[in-house]
């Protein structure tokens, strides 16, 4: 297209009298010629012209508030919670005018607006405002400071996993009109529970119970808790509830809709993407929806006028958060629940020792099913022990019990069934040859290892042991070994070459299976949900679980356990679950009698006679031997706390991805772990702040890494 016609007949005629008509018009302006650099000469706003703002940088020592300047241009926009850009590190001899400059632009949450500041220097200019969402309100504020004062770390860091990265589309969008309340929901399978009706009762009428709830085995779990969520929902309060992985969350999802419809919750998981993520927390924050369902991040979401909390399978490693500071939902949402009094449900098929501790003070009430309901609900178990393995003349040959072998085939009569293998990798904890009894070491009773295959020392503390006996039978003899689980999957797969065999894994994890029969070969934590349930289980290689090198062993071996066989349908269905491991250990006891609460119950007594958490509290510092020393002599921890180590830590396996807490490749790490009693947690939790941070202010060379309430402790 030609722009002939648009030229001047006389190109150099008019063009002085246009630029002078341009710099004439920008001389009379009244909009001030403020850079939005420093905002240089800008008019600063008339009422409250002070922005306190929480800067985004995750370090200790700088884990305060900081004030700034607000120009009048952004006084409309510059309003508590939003997201801003400022001017950060420019010291305090760069000030012009009676205002500060320089420094490079960072993100930040603008927390209030003041009249004036109690900072005597001259104050930086808001860079400008991000976006005028509000995103951050005082609710979530709290929260997040709690928990970092809990957790011992900043609240930039925590404000990182509270509030999701923005979307400029999705936060262009409006969202949806809130629904009126729903109708409350009848009991429906809550009946098989003598408290479950007056719980949802409860909910229903605005009150705010605590309950650890042991449900029971089958599919029932997730439209039990879609009843909780719309009885909650029905007192016009909000509900919350977060679940281990992104296959649970549907599940609940899909019972919500099915009891509710669609548009009265959200759905808060990775798998949804950033865009669909942030809408949907964008409706939560806004006031739309009032329910939420997700996974781990979703502990912070910003539900109005919250109601009701949950947490599903608390003992999962996935509630816990593998970044700084290391928060857990089921902590979080104690919290929320005590500053929110809001009521407060913690279930799964099993029972952790927490959740025990919980019943234990009082704090929550029991909520399960009698032993009748039990009976129904529960498939029959039966164990298989070494001495069967020893004289069973088809496990020798075909590394498959005879007793395995004849569950699975009547089991693929009726349907599929499910085959649990261990993962490969796991360290197993010495233990005593004769009675299994876990090796302790006698001044701290942490675990006993033998790095060398030879010496015996404690894996808390480091001292040696060399005169070992078993404190339950006097036994002075030691077992360590790992039953190979993938080659038994391989021999079952070859014990019915009739029959299709799938398998769920860490690279590929199956959601579900239809009623045909099929094995299924799954690792915990992975396996499917079959239509109609599993007609039986095969559990392999417990000893595997049971003797990793970890306090929660037991327990999560257990856990583990009970969640698989809470896939196999009832016993008056013929459904059969075979454990492969010694009948004498309290785990598989407390799964044949399907009694997760009183094993809790068991450990949590024990804990308490030697100071394990959750009776104690705990933090564990790592870092290179030169810096973990100097921490150590720097901090001022409280008169009773107690230091364990420190003992070196084990480095990253070859060919294996290095995880949070892993030594860099070539670099020997020390681990020291720090034990308090009960009540002086929040005195250690400073103490463990204030030492990182003044390292930090101070520039002393490597920090080291904090955890407190680590879940793994040996």
């Amino acid at each position: 297209m030609s722009s002939d016609n648009e030229r001047s007949e006389d190109p150099g005629t008019g063009a002085p009298e246009q630029l002078a008509l341009i710099r004439e018009t920008v001389r009379k302006a009244k909009v001030p010629r403020a850079k939005p650099r420093t905002w240089r000469g800008a008019a600063l706003a008339k009422e409250r012209p002070v922005a306190r703002v929480l800067v985004n940088k995750g370090v200790l020592h700088l884990d305060q508030y900081f004030d700034y300047a607000v120009p009048e241009e952004l006084d409309a926009d510059a309003q508590p919670g939003v997201r801003v850009r400022v001017r950060f590190g420019a010291g305090a001899r760069n000030v012009r005018g009676g205002r500060r400059e320089g420094g490079g632009l960072i993100d930040g949450f603008l927390v209030e607006r003041l009249t004036e500041s109690d900072y005597p220097g001259a104050l930086a200019a808001l860079a400008y405002v991000v976006s005028p969402e509000p995103v951050l309100g005082p609710e979530l504020l709290a929260l997040s400071r709690a928990v970092a004062d809990r957790y011992a770390g900043s609240l930039a860091d925590v404000l990182q996993l509270a509030v999701p990265p923005r979307n400029g589309r999705a936060e262009a969008k409006p969202s949806p009109e809130p629904l009126p309340p729903p109708p409350a929901p009848t009991a429906g399978s809550w009946e098989r529970y003598a408290q479950g009706p007056a719980f949802l009762r409860a909910l229903a009428e605005g009150g705010a119970p605590r309950a650890v709830w042991t449900a029971l085995p089958g599919p029932h779990w997730p439209e039990e808790i879609a009843r909780a969520m719309a009885a909650t929902l029905a007192s016009g309060r909000g509900a919350l509830v977060v679940v281990p992985d992104g296959r649970a969350a549907g599940r609940v999802d899909a019972a919500l809709t099915e009891l509710l419809g669609r548009g009265r919750h959200a759905l808060l998981t990775a798998d949804s993407g950033p865009e669909k993520r942030y809408r949907e927390w964008l409706a939560v924050r806004r006031g739309s929806v009032r329910a939420v369902v997700g996974t781990r991040a979703a502990m912070f979401a910003p539900v109005a006028d919250l109601g009701l909390v949950a947490v599903w399978d608390d003992g999962d490693s996935s509630h816990s958060d593998d970044n700084a500071p290391f928060p857990h939902v089921r902590e979080v949402l104690e919290l929320r629940a005590a500053y929110g009094r809001c009521a407060f449900l913690l279930g799964g098929t099993n029972c952790t020792v927490e959740a025990a501790q919980l019943v234990e003070s009082g704090w929550a009430l029991p909520l399960r099913a009698d032993r009748e309901q039990l009976r129904i609900a529960a498939p029959l178990v039966r164990t298989v022990g070494d001495g069967e393995l020893a004289r069973d003349g088809a496990a020798r040959a075909a590394r498959l019990p005879s007793l395995a072998w004849q569950t699975v085939r009547d089991g693929l009569r009726e349907g599929p069934v499910l085959v649990q293998v261990p993962r490969r990798g796991y360290a197993p904890r010495l233990a005593c040859e004769r009675c299994r009894e876990p090796a302790r070491c006698r001044h701290c009773a942490g675990p006993l290892q033998a790095p060398d295959q030879r010496d015996l020392d404690c894996a808390w503390c480091g001292r040696a042991e060399t005169a070992w006996h078993c404190v339950a039978c006097g036994g002075s003899r030691l077992r360590a070994r790992i039953v190979g689980a993938r080659r038994t999957a391989e021999e079952l797969g070859r014990a019915f070459p009739a029959v299709p065999v799938r398998t769920s894994g860490r690279d590929h994890i199956l959601d579900s299976v239809p009623d045909v029969p099929a094995l299924v070969v799954s690792t915990p934590g992975a396996e499917p949900v079959a239509e109609g349930g599993y007609a039986a289980a095969l559990l392999l290689d417990g000893w595997a679980m049971v003797g990793r090198p970890d306090l929660r062993a037991g327990e999560e071996a257990l856990r583990r356990w009970t969640a698989a066989a809470s896939l196999v349908r009832g016993q008056p269905e013929g459904g059969t679950v075979v454990i492969v491991a010694e009948p004498t250990l309290r785990p598989v006891q407390a799964l044949v009698r399907w009694d997760p609460v009183g094993h809790a119950r068991r450990e949590l007594a024990e804990r308490a006679e030697l100071g394990f958490p959750p009776v104690s509290r705990m933090a564990s510092v790592t870092g290179s031997p030169e810096a973990l020393a100097a921490f150590l002599t720097a901090v001022e921890l409280p008169p009773d706390a107690e230091v364990l180590g420190p003992v070196p830590v084990p480095g990253a396996e070859t060919g294996r991805p290095r995880r949070p807490g892993d030594a860099p490749p070539g670099e020997s790490w020390e681990r020291a772990l720090l034990r308090v009693p009960p009540g002086s947690g929040a005195a250690l939790a400073a103490a463990l702040k204030a030492a990182q941070a003044a390292r930090m202010a101070r520039g002393s060379g490597e920090q080291v890494r904090i955890r407190v309430d680590p879940p793994d402790i040996g």
